[in-house]
């Protein structure tokens, strides 16, 4: 699977530690054994690795050889070289991380990489994100609910480039500004549920940020989604179809487009152009057809972008449950966690997106196989994330 990624040569890839390097130590000066960031690299390599758990994340240590853990900055004591950093070490320091710097700096890294991706595309095209909410089941505890975070996600390659911690689903809105105010967004396309859509924040994404969005309407809205339901589009042809059949399962896709720049029928959503309307068509094996149908609107006009296009963002915007969601869940076991303390189950959630944004940036189709290729050649970890064999740590 390794080979899927490329040459993986010293050099070609940004340094994480840089990165790292921003977040605060929130431990006193006396008694620290181990850097701070030589925990937090240790976790990120762990990750690319496959880790699940914090446990995980200290095996990852225990197994590493003397020059994995040097370039880390576990530094070598007088006596002999120090074990690495134990489970309950590492669980007490994540826990009490300032969890909106880490976040800061793994996106950060993430971003970057996705734009020396972007810009070593041979086509350019508009570049997709997504804002989507998630919540880490597993670290409800003693009667509170699992921490839930909102992230930006950016379509292709799937990379979280922003992410923060909100409380609860419900209030996933009023923190939809400050999540993507640090971003550069001019021309991009910023996909998002229903939820989102309040219309001072749809106006200062579009007039401050000089971003185009799609809002996926769904039946929570039952105003604009009826507005949507009844616009004339028996009368329109269809404007692109696409069918793909994997996995025993087959698939077919249309789209229609309105123009509703004058209000047509009623719709008065900020600075909308076009309404969309998205039909599929599923048959498994051995089951009835299934038929749904979704309503969207844009502030694209259609000179701006295609009906495929369109159909594309917004399959792509469904695709993060798949594409990022669904290996945190699957491959990382993150639902199964049951790390609830402190800021650490923020932190491994974004030790996990740092895992699969670096790998999917470097073409990995497969995470679990990636990551499982990778644990059996540690050293390719440090590779991936930009982490010299031969640099040595002197920090206190």
């Amino acid at each position: 699977m390794l080979e899927n990624l490329g040459p993986l040569d010293e050099g070609r890839f940004a340094d994480l530690r840089v990165h790292l390097g921003a977040v605060p130590d929130p431990r006193s000066r006396h008694g620290r054994w181990y850097p701070l960031t030589a925990i937090l690299l240790m976790c990120a390599c762990a990750a690319v690795s496959g880790a699940r758990s914090i446990e995980e994340v200290a095996e990852f240590g225990q197994r590493a050889c003397r020059s994995v853990l040097a370039a880390l900055g576990v530094r070598r004591h007088l006596l002999g070289w120090r074990r690495s950093p134990s489970a309950v070490t590492i669980g007490r320091v994540l826990a009490a991380l300032d969890g909106d710097a880490l976040d800061r700096a793994v996106s950060a890294y993430l971003a970057g990489q996705h734009r020396a991706a972007e810009s070593a595309a041979t086509a350019p095209s508009h570049r997709v994100i997504a804002v989507d909410g998630k919540t880490l089941k597993g670290s409800a505890h003693s009667g509170a609910p699992g921490r839930h975070l909102l992230s930006a996600v950016t379509h292709a390659p799937v990379a979280t480039i922003a992410q923060v911690e909100v409380g609860s689903k419900t209030n996933e809105t009023r923190h939809f500004r400050p999540l993507l105010a640090p971003l550069e967004l001019a021309g991009t396309i910023v996909t998002f549920d229903a939820l989102h859509s309040v219309k001072a924040t749809i106006t200062w994404l579009v007039m401050a940020k000089k971003a185009h969005y799609i809002a996926v309407i769904k039946t929570n809205q039952p105003t604009t989604h009826r507005q949507l339901a009844a616009l004339p589009w028996n009368a329109i042809p269809v404007q692109h179809t696409a069918s793909t059949a994997a996995h025993g399962r087959r698939e077919s896709r249309s789209i229609k487009t309105c123009a509703i720049a004058d209000n047509l029928g009623g719709i008065n959503f900020p600075h909308a152009r076009l309404a969309l309307r998205l039909h599929c068509r599923r048959r498994s094996a051995g089951q009835r057809e299934t038929r749904t149908t979704v309503y969207a609107v844009t502030s694209l006009d259609a000179h701006q972008a295609s009906p495929a296009g369109l159909a594309n963002a917004i399959r792509g915007h469904w695709g993060i449950e798949n594409s990022s969601h669904n290996i945190r869940d699957v491959t990382f076991a993150e639902d199964a966690s049951r790390v609830h303390t402190g800021t650490a189950p923020r932190a491994m959630a974004a030790f996990r997106n740092l895992a699969t944004g670096a790998l999917k940036i470097l073409g990995a189709d497969n995470i679990a196989k990636t990551t499982r290729a990778i644990r059996d050649e540690p050293t390719r970890a440090l590779t991936i994330l930009g982490i010299s064999n031969t640099h040595t740590n002197q920090g206190t």
